[in-house]
């Protein structure tokens, strides 16, 4: 669930007695200048964390506090900010209000979008054609998702799994399940998925029933009663 401002002001009341009152000096004004612009411009900065509160940690902006709190710090859920003390970390300004004190930091938007970039380089080596191993990751009415060995995921669609027709991807597959699967489309982002292009199709023919038996040498009649048999004169 995504916090608001009220839901920062317990985690900002600890950072403040820890840290101490703010001090609008004038190298203080122009500190709250500086991350007023970092607002509007979102520029990557580096911070060290000097402290840990309730709710985040806290750093040094330019000589005055700031507080970046627990859900802000990664992408992934963060239970002990400990292993974050002394630590620099890139943020941007997500809140700067002088008239409060609160000077509000974030790395999740950056640790978000560099994984997106990752994720699109890998996408763009992907291939039509190309075979995976894969994890069934999550089955849904509509298909299953799997994790593919790149650490990409893709969908492979309930009409995708077997040849046969089923009611339910669960009837065939399982979360945890390791599948082979193609790559038949790549769009919009979203890698398309094929189990059964990898499988024989039980209603086709196989080789052995298209081919045509040959007689043995000796069955091969050479007479001219042979040649002539079947013959009306």
């Amino acid at each position: 669930m995504e916090e608001t401002m009220k839901d920062y002001e317990d985690m900002l009341e600890e950072s403040y007695s820890l840290m101490g009152d703010g001090v609008h000096d004038t190298d203080a004004l122009l500190a709250w200048r500086k991350a007023k612009e970092l607002k509007e411009s979102q520029e990557n900065i580096t911070v060290t964390v000097t402290g840990i509160v309730k709710g985040g940690v806290v750093a040094d902006f330019e000589g005055i506090r700031a507080f970046i709190p627990a859900s802000r710090l990664s992408t992934e859920r963060i239970d002990d900010c400990n292993p974050f003390l002394g630590k620099e970390l890139e943020v941007r300004v997500f809140e700067a209000d002088i008239d409060d004190d609160k000077l509000i930091l974030s790395a999740r938007e950056i640790q978000k979008e560099r994984q997106e970039d990752n994720r699109k380089k890998k996408i763009s080596d992907v291939k039509v054609g190309q075979v995976f191993h894969a994890v069934v990751a999550t089955i849904k009415d509509y298909g299953a998702f799997v994790d593919l060995d790149n650490g990409l995921s893709g969908l492979v669609h309930i009409s995708q799994i077997s040849h046969e027709r089923i009611k339910h991807p669960g009837v065939v597959l399982k979360e945890g399940q390791e599948v082979d699967v193609k790559v038949i489309e790549i769009k919009d982002g979203k890698i398309s998925l094929s189990i059964k292009a990898l499988l024989e199709n039980p209603e086709e023919p196989s080789p052995e029933d298209d081919s045509v038996a040959i007689p043995e040498s000796e069955d091969i009649g050479t007479s001219l009663g042979d040649l002539l048999k079947g013959f009306k004169i």
